[in-house]
């Protein structure tokens, strides 16, 4: 099927998958703090999911340039990809650096859905964006690891089976390079819950189910350990471009429904005897919202092809994420000001989706970092950090 066809059958497929879960459907999950368990079940039924495991596995062998559109058009329907978009991309860290058992073993069901691989344990409360500092530290003792630390913002841990978890297994005075003595561990949360980890919830402004973690001697078989021991950096650099194609494309896709919604409500609501759309005051900054968001979206498209041909993507990857994030946040704040106290109601569903595009300036990497990226990697210029 040519690529252009395939994209719009997927496209009409998350529209119509997503019309069964209405505007209310998220606003109630919004106020209860709950876990979209409908939805989630209902786009790994339909194999949304699995679009990035190759099809010998069950999925559908798909390139990230898919399966940023199913993400996008999970956002633009109004609905929120965060509640599972982690196992589009964490999957790929196992794909390519697991072993034929593991792959065997695990994708299969994940591509089913029988098992969720919806967590990834990489942030602490003491590093911030510096990952080498990182203190979980996991000890080899013969067929076992025994982890001991604290993962801090390591969201869908309560509604995961897997997680995919980086810790330290060489102390950071041991290695010649920060970078080394990191590796990564696949860990059965159903096993290890109430073993030696607890899992802590924490409330935020936005309904997005992200806790802490804490490992007191949690023991692990070391076959759970992904590709080799003190690798485990470059593997996780390995992944995140293509998180940050797919966050760019929620973010293109929330930019979208903000744009939909204000438009058509300037076009409906009349104050001094007409639309409020009628005035430039009004229309120019949804207009120019919109053209910011489909300079984004080129950009996303750009580095997922990049991505999809196994060329080097990471300055494309990560100006995506930026201009993605900032064009919906610009988006939602015009939202706000054209609907105005509208804006703050919860029936209109613009509070929540505001509250939920804003993370994105943030995690899973800030703005700020991406600038440093692009300032050292790309401009030449002496690194800040």
């Amino acid at each position: 099927m040519p690529g252009e066809e395939l994209h719009q059958d997927l496209r009409a497929g998350v529209r119509d998958l997503c019309k069964a879960f209405s505007d209310t459907y998220w606003r109630e999950l919004d106020v209860q703090r709950a876990y979209p368990e409908a939805f989630v079940k209902a786009l790994t039924d339909a194999g949304y999911l699995a679009a990035l495991i190759p099809e010998a596995y069950g999925g559908s062998g798909l390139g990230v340039t898919e399966a940023s559109i199913i993400l996008e058009e999970v956002n633009r329907s109004g609905g929120n990809a965060g509640a599972c978009h982690a196992q589009m991309y964490t999957m790929g860290t196992l794909l390519r650096h697991g072993s034929d058992a593991q792959k065997r073993a695990y994708l299969p069901k994940i591509a089913s859905g029988a098992l969720r691989l919806q967590a990834f344990g990489v942030s602490e409360p003491t590093i911030g964006s510096d990952t080498t500092q990182m203190k979980t530290f996991a000890s080899r003792k013969g067929d076992t690891y025994v982890i001991r630390g604290q993962k801090v913002w390591i969201s869908r841990a309560e509604h995961s089976d897997l997680l995919l978890l980086v810790v330290r297994t060489t102390p950071i005075e041991q290695v010649k390079k920060r970078t080394e003595g990191l590796s990564i561990l696949l860990v059965d949360l159903r096993e290890a819950v109430g073993r030696g980890l607890t899992i802590r919830p924490i409330r935020t402004m936005m309904n997005h189910a992200t806790t802490e973690l804490f490992f007191d001697d949690l023991k692990v078989p070391a076959d759970t350990l992904v590709g080799e021991e003190g690798k485990g950096f470059r593997y996780l650099i390995d992944g995140l471009n293509a998180e940050r194609i797919l966050i760019a494309a929620e973010c293109v896709g929330d930019g979208r429904w903000f744009i939909e919604r204000a438009a058509r409500y300037a076009k409906e609501r009349v104050v001094f005897g007409r639309p409020i759309g009628q005035n430039q005051g009004i229309q120019f900054p949804i207009a120019r919202a919109h053209v910011n968001v489909e300079a984004a979206d080129l950009m996303r498209v750009r580095a997922a092809d990049l991505f999809d041909r196994g060329e080097p993507c990471g300055a494309e990857a990560n100006m995506a994420k930026l201009l993605a994030a900032d064009a919906s946040w610009e988006a939602a704040n015009v939202a706000v000001q054209t609907y105005g106290g509208f804006g703050f109601a919860e029936e209109y569903d613009i509070e929540r989706k505001f509250r939920e595009t804003r993370l994105y300036q943030v995690a899973p990497i800030s703005t700020n970092l991406i600038l440093a990226f692009m300032a050292e990697h790309v401009l030449g210029l002496p690194r800040s950090y």
